[in-house]
This record gives C-alpha cells, sequence and structure tokens, in this order.
C-alpha cells in the first residue's frame, strides 16, 4: 500500500490468544488472585451485613439466619469467604512491603508470592477449625 510515496507495511507479529498455553510468573497469579480475593471479599461482605441486619431485626430473624447458618454448605461457603478475605489482607501486606520498596527484584518477588500463599494456608487452615 503506497500513501504519498511511502510504503506502509503491516508488521507480522505473533499473537497468542489461548490463555491455557500463557505460563505466568508466580507473582504476577499471586497479584491477580489478589484482585479476586478482593472482589469476592466485596460481595461475601454486602450479604454478611444483610445476614447481620436480619438477625438483629427480630427473634425471628435471628432464627432464620441461625437455620440458614447450620448448612455444612453455607459453612463451606463461610470458609471459603474467610479464605478470600485472609488471602486479600496477607496479600495487601505483601503489596505494602513492595511499595516500601522491598521484594521487587524477581526473586523476592517470587519468594513473597510463595510465602504469601504459605501464610494463607495456614490461616485457611484455622478458619476452617473455626467454621467446624
Amino acid at each position: 500500500m503506497e500513501l504519498v510515496g511511502k510504503t506502509v507495511t503491516k508488521k507480522q507479529r505473533p499473537v497468542n490468544l489461548d490463555l491455557r498455553t500463557i505460563r505466568q510468573p508466580v507473582a504476577a497469579i499471586s497479584s491477580i488472585l489478589h484482585r479476586v480475593s478482593g472482589v469476592i471479599t466485596l460481595f461475601a461482605l454486602a450479604i454478611l451485613l444483610w445476614l447481620l441486619s436480619e438477625s438483629l431485626s427480630s427473634e425471628q430473624g435471628f432464627n432464620t439466619v441461625m437455620d440458614i447458618m447450620d448448612g455444612f454448605f453455607v459453612g463451606f461457603i463461610l470458609w471459603g469467604v474467610l479464605t478470600a478475605l485472609a488471602y486479600h489482607i496477607v496479600g495487601g501486606i505483601r503489596h505494602l512491603i513492595m511499595d516500601l520498596g522491598y521484594c521487587e527484584e524477581i526473586e523476592s518477588g517470587a519468594l513473597s508470592a510463595k510465602v504469601a500463599f504459605g501464610v494463607t494456608i495456614v490461616l485457611s487452615l484455622l478458619a476452617g477449625v473455626l467454621v467446624w
């Protein structure tokens, strides 16, 4: 294609849109999961505040909430919400430490992400003991 004496060529860049074949570093996965856990926590907070409001409205509302909370499935969801909250807090602390100028290199960033995963596993187990 010519435009006023200049040749315009289209660059042929490789395009990989298959997300299953892209290998993300552990620090990137940690950062993405931090955002996902924040969204989960936001929606869970809305539901938990509704349950609190319902339980404080009357004795019948309290009994309704207690009936809802007694099920295994609800306990499992509550455990998941507590795990997401724990990961979001741990990931937030990790990001604050990085904002202070520490753990910014590739190796230390990967190590801090692995530590965040480990701490979250421990907190998740403690949350499981709390819920059940």
